[in-house]
């Protein structure tokens, strides 16, 4: 597995990782044990990048639990990242529920601590920027933790220009979590350009758009309702099908490569810059196989125009909701 560098503070990752989430929420019913032995297989075949959060346990650490008992026998070995800022005592779709403030943030970093049974967090996120609450403050009491010891490197997740501006001149970001895929490029015109410029490294989440860049997709209708699909845009009726017929389009392309098109979709975020890692999720064991095999694939000028004339600009259908989306992408 190749390594990558994120940031100028020292944050040395495999160039792929792999996110957590879905083996606890969003994506039906939770699966725990698959999601240990996924976490252990992607250990074998290199990856050492993990991701979770404080809300994909939804408040009760369940998440960060079973990653913390997935990598117990190697923890020394691999990069853990977590994130903090919302309140779990309320409906963290709403805008209320967003909390950064000191307090909360030390709570979180203690409960993070003690959930991935580690004496240390190798990333601490700000999972939103908390408006009620200064970022330079978020940034001083990071800075605090990682002087403490408890923390190494701090990072924002969907932060705009302006708010990663104000933090990093108060404790150095290492690394910025943002969606960006074949399916999502709005961060190409707005943020990549903050973030090279300040030297700070960039994480994709969901960079296989969910699960549509994998070609395993079905209509909104057909998946349950504690599945993100079956309320996401782009599976909603035109969008839906011309999100489909792009995917079939890269599929074919990708077949005439020797690979899938969930591996030509990681190997396209690979190919965008040596500060990216992408974190796809997954659940099972021949899905991380296979997207471990993406780090093998070369693409050339040729094959990313190709890519491009297929999705210019990205998928059909909003990311989010207009009130879940974080405020500089509105």
């Amino acid at each position: 597995m190749q390594q990558r560098t994120l940031g100028r503070q020292g944050l040395h990752v495999s160039a792929l990782g792999l996110g957590t989430m879905g083996m606890t929420m969003a994506y039906g019913a939770a699966d725990a044990e698959g999601g240990i032995a996924t976490i252990r297989r992607a250990y074998e075949l290199g990856i050492t990048f993990f991701d979770t959060a404080e809300l994909y346990g939804s408040g009760t650490g369940s998440n960060e639990q079973l990653l913390g008992r997935a990598v117990a026998g190697f923890r020394d070995e691999v990069v853990l990242a977590t994130k903090f800022g919302f309140d779990m005592t309320k409906n963290p779709l709403e805008g209320e529920a967003l909390n950064s403030r000191p307090e909360n943030i030390r709570q979180v970093a203690e409960n993070s601590l003690r959930y991935l049974g580690t004496d240390h967090l190798d990333v601490f996120y700000q999972h939103r920027v908390d408006p009620a609450v200064p970022i330079e403050e978020v940034a001083g009491v990071v800075g605090e933790l990682i002087q403490a010891g408890k923390v190494r490197y701090f990072g924002l997740s969907e932060a705009g220009p302006e708010a990663i501006r104000r933090a990093h001149a108060v404790q150095p970001v290492s690394v910025l979590q943002t969606e960006y895929s074949l399916f999502e490029r709005e961060v190409e015109d707005t943020v990549l350009p903050v973030v090279r410029e300040l030297g700070i490294g960039f994480v994709p989440y969901s960079p296989l758009g969910r699960g549509f860049l994998t070609g395993d997709v079905r209509p909104a209708h057909e998946y349950p309702e504690d599945d993100m699909r079956s309320f996401d845009d782009r599976w909603q009726g035109k969008n839906y099908e011309a999100n489909l017929a792009a995917v079939r389009e890269l599929t074919a392309f990708a077949e005439g490569k020797g690979i899938t098109v969930t591996q030509l979709a990681l190997a396209w975020l690979l190919a965008q810059g040596n500060d990216i890692v992408p974190i796809p999720g997954t659940r099972k064991v021949h899905r991380v196989e296979e997207n471990a095999g993406a780090v093998e694939v070369q693409l050339g000028a040729a094959d990313l125009e190709r890519i491009r004339e297929i999705l210019p600009h990205g998928s059909y259908g909003s990311r989010y909701l207009a009130q879940h989306m974080p405020e500089w992408a509105r």
